[in-house]
């Protein structure tokens, strides 16, 4: 696996993924099922809902979420073939409503006015500061007025903690490797503050409530460990 990882690092993102696609939800990167769970059981106060959007939806894992919580339609979109495929075997008959698969660049995603819930789990790694204007832009177009576009967001690391020193070591290599090697393959775990973010929301059209995931406790200082972006679409 190690050696399929580094294949995958040293080409594309596309690429990467396609060829990563058929053991992705056996590798440390798929989304653990208790944060879908989590997200589930908070956005299921939030509806109903009737047609949901997965960005990103890489092997499913968001459509397996909107399933249960939309009564006409789910549309996963992801810009990696192998992905789109492996996602389509996976959730092949598992009951209603039906899932389209569509293959987009989700920074020009093909839908206007379409879905009333977006979520997105584990793919903002692959976007650029710079970039997230352009995608929240482009969910905020696909959705109907009022809809939202939900996804989980942890808070940052303490400086003393492992995981911290852990993430910055990855997102430093990954950016000697991209000022070293072409393509680039962009996937940073440091890039998606929670300012940053909620600021870009607003100025793409959409109001932000943040929803506690308690399932995963609070830090020291009384904040959740894990929230839940919620953005309505103005």
């Amino acid at each position: 696996m190690f050696r399929e990882l580094t294949v995958q690092a040293l080409t594309s993102i596309e690429r990467g993924y396609d060829l990563l696609a058929p053991k992705f939800d056996h590798t440390p990167f798929r989304t653990p099922d208790r944060f879908l769970d989590a997200a589930a059981g908070t956005l299921r106060t939030l509806g109903p809902f009737e047609a949901g959007l997965d960005v990103c939806c890489g092997t499913g894992a968001g459509v397996r979420v909107l399933r249960p919580l939309c009564r006409e339609r789910v549309t996963g979109v992801d810009f990696s073939a192998g992905m789109l495929a492996a996602a389509q075997e996976a959730v092949a008959g598992e009951g209603t409503p039906a899932v389209e698969w569509v293959r987009a660049d989700v920074r020009a995603l093909p839908f206007t006015g379409a879905f009333d819930l977006a979520v997105s789990f584990g793919a903002f790694g692959h976007f650029l500061p710079a970039e997230r204007p352009k995608l929240f832009a482009e969910v905020h177009r696909s959705l109907r007025p009022g809809g939202l576009f939900a996804f989980p967001l942890g808070a940052p690391q303490p400086f003393r903690s492992p995981l911290y020193w852990a993430l910055l070591g990855f997102d430093s290599v990954m950016r000697a490797r991209n000022l070293l090697w072409r393509p680039q393959f962009v996937m940073y775990y440091r890039t998606f503050p929670l300012r940053g973010v909620r600021d870009d929301l607003v100025r793409a059209g959409f109001t932000v409530r943040l929803l506690p995931l308690e399932e995963f406790g609070r830090r020291e200082d009384g904040s959740p460990n894990w929230r839940l972006v919620v953005a309505r679409r103005i």
